[in-house]
């Protein structure tokens, strides 16, 4: 399961406050720390979010372009190079 940049910035959060919030030194360091690494894991689905999203939108423009190229495709080629379509 891959975690969301939301669900990573909400425990980014929780650990932060934990880490001023404290009273005892070890525990604001493990929170700390423990907020550091959701933020870099943040990052990462960030990153991960972003490229699915390219992915999705080329993938639609291929699609809408095989479309149109579909449509245009219904004369074929000749096999003579002096002649553009079979049909003309």
């Amino acid at each position: 399961m891959e975690l969301t940049s939301d669900q990573c910035r909400a425990q980014e959060a929780i650990q932060w406050e934990r880490a001023q919030s404290e009273p005892l030194e070890n525990v604001r360091i493990v929170a700390l720390r423990a907020a550091i690494a959701w933020g870099h894991e943040a990052t990462a689905a960030e990153r991960r979010e972003a490229r699915k999203r390219r992915t999705r939108a080329i993938a639609e423009i291929m699609h809408v372009q095989q479309q149109r190229s579909d449509d245009h495709d219904l004369r074929s080629f000749s096999e003579n190079p002096d002649r553009g379509f079979a049909d003309v």
